[in-house]
């Protein structure tokens, strides 16, 4: 099984300029799932990771470079995600390699990540040239929880700050700018946003924020800490229908953005951010 320490991360690496799919390094999902009371076999939420790459190059047939932006949708129900560096390193390796046309270069990227991950990966890629104005800005939805006058001093996950209110059950979306943790094994800082979309027992707000806050020095892969979010939510607050999602901010020419639900009419909306 290939851990984490076992990645590229925080080591130095040839940047290899030429195409090689042995460049991406999996990861089983279950370990850190099992730490969270997750059953690969019945998994209590659906979803995807979606990737979206701004750094994407390669070289047509006559040798002059095409540029342009890629998304990546790896389900949720995947056995294995993919390092982030290693993703990175791979997409490199497309740079000085001729491709006969865009069509041949995101069936190769399917076939490769969908091998990787162990479950069929949606590939979109767009020449730069084309997007034009289509790619929306967006504001989250729901409401923003961050100008709440909180005191706290919690900055590793501690799930025991969630609490609920007295009354009825409700149906509300709370969003805040306020999510960081760190990479599970270089440390570095991973910046974000999440989107709360939930049914059941009124949450404390400012319980809440002082929960999300508590990722600020916590080790976990983007993935990891959205799925956390919504087994906490779920098993401290009586949530029923929920879904999380985290828009994180890119690093390495990529951002990654999960998405977890249990709702069956949810659909993952890929716009980005201002600070995406």
């Amino acid at each position: 099984m290939s851990t984490p320490e076992q990645s590229p991360l925080g080591k130095t690496s040839a940047y290899i300029c030429e195409y090689d799919a042995s460049l991406l390094f999996p990861i089983d999902r279950q370990g850190k799932r099992d730490e969270i009371g997750v059953d690969g076999a019945a998994l209590p939420f659906r979803g995807v990771d979606i990737w979206n790459a701004y750094e994407l190059s390669w070289l047509n047939p006559k040798g002059k470079p095409v540029v342009a932006l890629g998304e990546f949708f790896i389900p949720a129900d995947s056995p294995r995600l993919i390092e982030s560096k290693s993703f990175k390193l791979y997409l490199n390796s497309f740079n000085q390699s001729h491709f006969a046309s865009l069509r041949e270069v995101a069936e190769t990227m399917t076939a490769d990540l969908s091998n990787a991950a162990g479950a069929e990966v949606r590939v979109t890629l767009v020449p730069l040239g084309q997007m034009g104005h289509s790619a929306d800005i967006f504001a989250l939805p729901g409401e923003n929880i961050d100008e709440l006058d909180i005191e706290t001093d919690q900055y590793q996950t501690d799930p025991t700050l969630l609490a609920t209110l007295p009354g009825e059950p409700v149906h509300e979306v709370l969003n805040s700018h306020l999510l960081k943790s760190n990479c599970l094994v270089t440390g570095q800082p991973d910046w974000g946003s999440v989107v709360i979309d939930y049914h059941g027992p009124k949450l404390d707000r400012a319980a809440l924020l002082k929960y999300l806050i508590s990722f600020r020095q916590h080790n976990e892969f983007h993935e990891q800490c959205v799925e956390r979010i919504f087994q906490d939510l779920r098993a401290h607050c009586g949530t029923e229908q929920l879904t999380v999602y985290a828009r994180y901010v890119r690093r390495g020419g990529l951002d990654i953005n999960p998405y977890r639900s249990n709702d069956p009419a949810f659909e993952a909306d890929n716009r980005r951010l201002v600070r995406q």
